[in-house]
């Protein structure tokens, strides 16, 4: 059967009154474009629906055939319209600053990422896309990142940004916080971690590896 992936993106798009914020479109792009060449079934959610807003800087410099698929986040599902979560084989959430601030609270995305990662089904996240994991507990309560290895966009790489102060949280410190080992890489190198189906990566530069991680699970 068709493997079919759910795919979460922010629609965040404000830091502040002065800072846009969005996806990180080569976050999405990549991974996209893995599961679509294996011919995966992807539906694409985010906590609005609709048009996905791009983080400006992510477009910077961004050949033209990436630039073309910001046609798939035109319209997108909306989370609490996503149906029959069993029928998913694994979420995979991009990162952006605007993941900081619609997903870390989201009861949606929560109740489904527990869902699928109790069920065995792989819950995989990119650079700040595990600020969607840091709210989710599993049912004894435990939060889901305790005790779990895994990568996440760093402290150190979010002080180099400059926007580490409009930050709800360092993304790094909360989830250490939580009890997760977090492994660090340097500073914009690949780097994605594996615990079981639980897959995170570091950076923009680790998307497509943890894309292929998922693929790799997938055709066990």
């Amino acid at each position: 059967m068709t493997k079919r992936i759910l795919m979460v993106v922010t629609t965040a798009d404000q830091i502040n009154e002065n800072e846009r914020t969005g996806l990180w479109l080569s976050e999405f792009v990549e991974p996209y474009l893995a599961f679509n060449n294996k011919g995966y079934e992807v539906t694409i959610a985010s906590p609005l629906g609709g048009k996905v807003p791009l983080d400006h800087r992510s477009l910077e410099g961004a050949p033209q055939e990436m630039l073309d698929m910001a046609k798939y986040l035109k319209d997108t599902m909306k989370l609490e319209n996503v149906n029959d979560i069993h029928s998913y084989d694994a979420i995979f959430i991009p990162g952006g600053h605007g993941t900081m601030f619609d997903m870390p609270d989201n009861e949606v995305l929560q109740t489904i990422i527990r869902t699928m990662y109790e069920s065995g089904k792989i819950v995989a996240a990119v650079c700040h896309g595990p600020a969607a994991l840091v709210g989710v507990r599993l049912s004894d309560g435990t939060p889901l990142v305790a005790g779990k290895t895994i990568a996440a966009f760093t402290d150190e790489e979010e002080r180099e940004t400059t926007l580490d102060k409009y930050m709800p949280f360092l993304l790094e410190t909360r989830l250490r916080e939580l009890g997760a080992n977090i492994v660090l890489a340097p500073n914009w190198t690949d780097n994605f971690q594996v615990d079981g189906n639980l897959i995170t990566s570091q950076n923009p530069q680790s998307a497509e590896s943890a894309a292929k991680e998922v693929i790799r699970q997938l055709t066990k």
